[in-house]
């Protein structure tokens, strides 16, 4: 028996050096002549659904990315729009009531002197990436009051975690002009660890936090994970994967403690004029949430759960799993590749002895041991289900 190679589309003398292409993979051909999935990297196993570049692994959905700078992309919930009604509809004071801060030309502010308070998000959410813009205006800055009244507020994200807002263009620069404690100022992760270089821009100027931000995780009273921050500001990295230490504080350290999953956004209101626009987040997993193919989280049973439905599905598109074939005989190695048991183990060893007595040529066996040896380094099968 031979197999037929023929891949649709092709020329008569693609056709004639069809023969000289490497058999290593089933994903070259199926079974109708077609690019497909098949066995390629290494299997499944306990903690992962799926094989190294897998066909058969879900795909990413689509996102349109922003048109233009700080637009947000197409999956993005804004939080400020540049209108009132963008403001009013997303934000409040801690007690649930309206916002006393000012919206104009397109982005609201915290007015001078403590009058108006913190506002949050009425949406709460977790992990996320986040994009905010604020400005200093530089005729609203205080100069007499120390170097922490000079435009002050905050990012607080999950309402627990500050990421400093503060006029630092002249802070700890060559040409210092203002001096400060370097786990305060702009682009702090505030109390625990300072940006690792300044790109603020000048007071008048708007600036940019681009943050990616996963929150603790916590088994019961156990912490797995402290979570981390990474922030781009301006477009450049001051926090790389900063793994958190503590709940926000202020002179002295406050340890880590759980608190519910989703919680609102705060800014805060330090009694110093900022001004701020371009508000979105985007909702993103947390690696501790994927129970389906990780090392570190993966669970067990839900692995072999998904297994099984791709097992199912790829066992349902073979025409007939009792021919011998060469072409059949991969296919349910791929299947097996996924739940090596019942009926699939069972049509497996029947199509490896149908094809043991009708063989292919000698180029056919390469091909079919290619795949089969898939599964032999994975300890799948055995390496006496080799075709000699």
């Amino acid at each position: 028996m031979s197999l037929n190679y023929g891949i649709i589309g092709l020329s008569e003398r693609d056709k004639k050096m069809k023969n000289n292409v490497l058999f290593a993979a089933i994903a070259v051909v199926s079974p109708l002549g077609v690019i497909a999935a098949g066995l390629y990297g290494d299997t499944p196993d306990k903690k992962h659904a799926w094989s190294v570049h897998d066909w058969n692994r879900p795909k990413p959905v689509k996102v349109e990315p922003a048109s233009k700078c700080g637009g947000a992309p197409s999956d993005a919930v804004v939080l400020f729009d540049g209108t009132k009604e963008s403001f009013e509809k997303n934000w409040m004071t801690r007690n649930g009531e309206k916002p006393k801060w000012v919206v104009q030309n397109g982005a609201f502010c915290c007015p001078v002197g403590w009058k108006a308070g913190e506002i949050l998000t009425r949406e709460n959410f977790g992990d996320c990436q986040l994009h905010i813009e604020f400005r200093h205006d530089p005729n609203n800055l205080f100069s007499d009051k120390g170097p922490q009244m000079r435009g002050n507020s905050g990012v607080f994200i999950m309402d627990n975690y500050e990421i400093q807002v503060l006029e630092s263009y002249g802070t700890n620069r060559d040409n210092l002009t203002v001096d400060n404690y370097t786990d305060g100022q702009a682009g702090s992760v505030y109390a625990e660890n300072p940006p690792m270089v300044n790109p603020q821009r000048k007071a008048g100027e708007w600036q940019v936090y681009d943050i990616v931000f996963h929150q603790p995780v916590w088994k019961g009273s156990e912490l797995l994970h402290p979570g981390s921050v990474t922030v781009f500001f301006n477009g450049v990295l001051v926090q790389d994967h900063w793994e958190m230490e503590g709940l926000t504080t202020h002179c002295v350290r406050r340890a880590l403690e759980p608190h519910a999953s989703k919680l609102p956004l705060r800014l805060q209101d330090h009694g110093c004029y900022v001004e701020f626009r371009n508000v979105w987040y985007r909702p993103i997993p947390s690696r501790w949430d994927n129970k389906t193919h990780s090392t570190m989280s993966g669970d067990e049973n839900e692995v072999m759960a998904e297994r099984r439905k791709t097992a199912e599905t790829l066992f349902n598109k073979i025409k007939n799993p009792a021919a011998g074939d060469a072409q059949t005989l991969i296919a349910l190695a791929e299947v097996i590749a996924y739940a090596n048991e019942g009926k699939y183990a069972k049509a497996f060893n029947a199509a490896l002895e149908a094809y043991r007595k009708n063989r292919g040529d000698d180029k056919e066996v390469a091909w079919v041991n290619k795949n089969l040896n898939v599964l032999i380094r994975n300890k799948v099968i055995s390496a006496d289900s080799l075709i000699k």
